[in-house]
């Protein structure tokens, strides 16, 4: 289980490979996948792992590192994946990402799914989104209270629920709900550097895989991406959590 890789592609590769050791089942994307410094790279890796057979522009090295899952990937669809298909284009950053989202890459976007629920040995149905089970812009927090829980979990049946966009890793029992984050692939805001991740069954393991951070800025700061600076700060000096929980909980409701 991954989430906000945000166009890290040096951090889903690094990830991929550890998954891969594991011979999971099924990998779930829980959003907001291409958006960020290198959007076409990490679309090549992630596009490969829906359809392992394709051959896109990666050099030939590249393309005999895919996933062998035979097509176990889905995708869920993040506000950031959102607003590329819906063609955002207000600021600098966000033309850049746009320029830089061909009608291939939108085409596989457009495949993703709003939620996904699968069964997992030894925690039975589970939910997965971005936001919420009922938007992808709402910010589920260790600290959301019983009453919001219960509101956005109203109308499903899973009792395991798993939530990105918060970029922060937990697991907690609230409101007869198992709420799960996964964290950040692509920028986590974690005590330490990583890339932030989870395994599913028969319980819950919360990973964090090591990847060369450094080339990675370098890369980043290459990109032309504007504001690129601002992502590198975030890379080096993640928000302490309590911020990013007083933010989530005070507008519940954030892109």
């Amino acid at each position: 289980m991954i989430a906000d890789v945000h166009g890290n592609a040096p951090a889903l590769r690094a990830v991929l490979d550890e998954i891969e050791q594991e011979q999971v089942d099924l990998i779930v994307s829980c959003g907001d996948l291409t958006w960020g410094p290198l959007p076409e790279e990490t679309y090549e890796l992630a596009s490969r792992l829906a359809n392992p057979s394709a051959s896109h522009s990666a050099s030939h090295s590249d393309r005999h590192r895919h996933l062998d899952v035979s097509a176990r990937a889905r995708f869920v669809r993040g506000n950031a994946d959102r607003a590329v298909l819906e063609r955002v284009s207000e600021t600098d950053r966000e033309r850049w990402m746009q320029t830089h989202h061909t009608e291939e890459m939108r085409d596989f976007l457009a495949t993703f799914e709003d939620t996904v629920s699968i069964e997992v040995d030894g925690l039975g149905a589970v939910r997965l989104c971005h936001g919420s089970p009922r938007t992808d812009e709402e910010c589920v927090t260790p600290e959301t209270p019983d009453e919001r829980v219960r509101e956005f979990s109203a109308g499903i049946d899973e009792r395991v629920v798993v939530t990105a966009h918060v970029h922060m890793q937990f697991d907690r029992e609230v409101a007869g709900i198992r709420s799960l984050n996964p964290g950040s692939v692509g920028l986590p805001y974690e005590d330490g550097p990583g890339a932030y991740w989870a395994l599913l069954g028969p319980d819950v393991e919360l990973r964090r895989t090591d990847y060369d951070l450094d080339k990675t800025i370098e890369r980043y700061r290459a990109s032309g991406q504007p504001d690129v600076e601002r992502i590198v700060e975030l890379m080096l000096t993640p928000p302490p959590q309590s911020e990013i929980i007083e933010y989530g909980e005070t507008r519940v409701f954030a892109g």
